[in-house]
């Protein structure tokens, strides 16, 4: 049995990576990591994730690439006074690149509800069903970038990148009933980023008594 100081110090020590060393990890690494992503709970236990895992360094540039354009085409759209701003961030959405392969957590909406529920209800039920499948396919992710720092790779959850969430449709040939939840880039770390500064329990909980 863990114990919970023992799993705060997994929580706690787990850091977002972003620079990588280019060695690929095992294959069956990557398969423990995805073993131990599905273990997460989700609404009517449907198991809403697929994981796609990209190896492959030219569709990982053409990934990039599409993210690039994305960036430049936004960065051009906006007030020029928050233009250099902007392109310092969206310089973080590509950070995958650097990672020897990245894992592509896919989600599909819970339909249970949407085709039964009278009209003036459906549009709650379907943002519901659509977010469920989201939310058990992000704590899928937790999992899995937990199970990545235990086994001594670097991770991050990006969601940045999917401004050219279109672009990366078409890149990864992903079914019209599935939608990109994020990316994992996922490989050897090259940093040990510090930790990051977090708000305390107090200041984020709230008792309704």
């Amino acid at each position: 049995m863990v114990t919970h100081a023992e799993l705060h110090a997994l929580l706690s020590q787990r850091r977002s990576v972003r620079r990588f060393k280019p060695g690929m990890p095992p294959r069956e690494v990557i398969e423990a990591l995805i073993a131990s992503a599905v273990t997460a709970p989700s609404a009517s236990n449907k198991q809403p994730w697929r994981f796609l895992v990209v190896q492959r360094r030219e569709l990982i540039e053409a990934m990039a690439a599409a993210v690039r354009t994305a960036v430049d085409r936004i960065a051009l759209a906006i007030d020029p006074a928050f233009e250099e701003a902007f392109r310092a961030y969206g310089d973080y959405f590509t950070r995958f690149e650097n990672a020897p392969l990245t894992i592509v957590p896919l989600f599909r909406p819970l339909t249970v509800l949407s085709n039964m529920i009278p009209q003036e209800d459906v549009r709650a039920i379907r943002a519901m069903e659509r977010d469920s499948g989201l939310i058990g396919t992000s704590m899928a992710m937790e999992n899995l970038l937990l199970a990545a720092h235990a086994a001594g790779l670097g991770a991050s959850g990006m969601t940045g990148p999917l401004i050219a969430v279109d672009e990366l449709r078409v890149l990864l040939r992903v079914p019209p009933s599935w939608e990109i939840a994020a990316l994992i880039p996922v490989g050897y770390p090259d940093e040990t980023p510090p930790p990051t500064m977090r708000k305390s329990p107090e200041k984020v909980t709230q008792w309704l008594d």
